[in-house]
């Protein structure tokens, strides 16, 4: 068998309320090459390359490693060389698509003997929950219900006026710092506000309705807990509002902040959007990007 590469979308969770259920894929990639070899080495290129573990606890090996664990066969030696695009904890799904990348990349080298199905449900259950590996194995967005063997996916219609735009700081934040600051339980009021603005969203991602959008991107599970852990996240809030954004989430666990705008407002939001994180003393990459549409994908050659 010769080299290939799969290739997997960066995502962004939770949208607001749809908390640990609701993600969508971006036009931003992480690129993973598999070659078989005759001992196992693990290589890594891009800006962030120095902080990727290059031993056999990498978690795109890690992900290899659980494909013949599942199959009861032993892996096979191999090169991986990871090209990276997607930044690290910066809530982006960086290790989504090193598990989706590794699960696919083993099903290759196996002789594809697990389905689509199948993959998803080990992606899942080694993730922990759905909403970064669905989108970025399926690709656009991506609403998941249920529980261990028995998910159901559903794809959200995505209104092609709306403009995702990330706003990446240099600074990381842990999903497990994230998930620590959040509450044990929540009153009747914050559940029902919840389930109500993740419907309104539903509806306003697909028709693209403006004064949907607006409301609907509001949340009371994990924005008001997590908010702040992120320097400078009200500034830029109240900056993007006034250039005409629909709102603001976090996206992820953060800390990179994730507006939705139309092409009208799009170059004054990416704009303010830099300003408003220079305010506060803190260098980010503003991204405007697109819903990607094809998920992970394996090229040969």
């Amino acid at each position: 068998m010769s080299s290939f590469t799969v290739t997997v979308p960066a995502t962004t969770a939770n949208l607001g309320p749809g908390f640990d259920c609701l993600g969508a894929a971006l036009s931003l990639y992480n690129h993973f090459t598999f070659t078989p070899d005759s001992q196992v080495s693990i290589t890594v290129t891009g800006s962030e390359a120095p902080k990727v573990i290059t031993d056999k606890t990498n978690l795109l090996y890690q992900s290899f490693l659980k494909v013949y664990e599942h199959l009861g066969q032993n892996p096979p030696p191999v090169a991986l060389t990871i090209d990276l695009g997607v930044p690290l904890a910066r809530g982006l799904g960086s290790s989504a698509t090193a598990i989706v990348g590794g699960l696919m990349g083993a099903n290759v080298m196996a002789g594809n003997p697990l389905s689509q199905q199948q993959l998803l449900e080990l992606a899942i259950a080694m993730e922990g929950h759905p909403d970064n590996v669905v989108p970025a194995f399926l690709g656009n967005c991506q609403l998941s219900v249920g529980e261990r063997g028995n998910w159901q996916i559903c794809q959200v219609p995505w209104h092609e006026d709306i403009i995702p735009v990330v706003g990446i700081p240099d600074f990381e934040l842990s999903t497990t710092a994230a998930r620590a600051v959040l509450p044990e339980s929540y009153s009747r009021g914050e559940a029902i506000f919840n389930i109500a603005h993740l419907g309104l969203l539903i509806r306003a991602l697909e028709t693209g309705n403006a004064d949907w959008l607006k409301k609907a991107l509001a949340d009371k599970i994990h924005q008001p807990y997590r908010q702040d852990l992120i320097k400078g996240y009200e500034v830029v809030k109240t900056e993007v509002l006034l250039a005409g954004a629909y709102g603001m989430v976090i996206s992820g666990a953060g800390p990179t902040l994730l507006t939705l705008c139309d092409r009208v407002h799009l170059e004054t939001v990416t704009n303010q959007m830099g300003l408003a994180w220079s305010k506060v003393g803190i260098n980010a990459e503003i991204r405007a990007l697109s819903l990607d549409n094809q998920g992970a994908t394996i090229s040969h050659g």
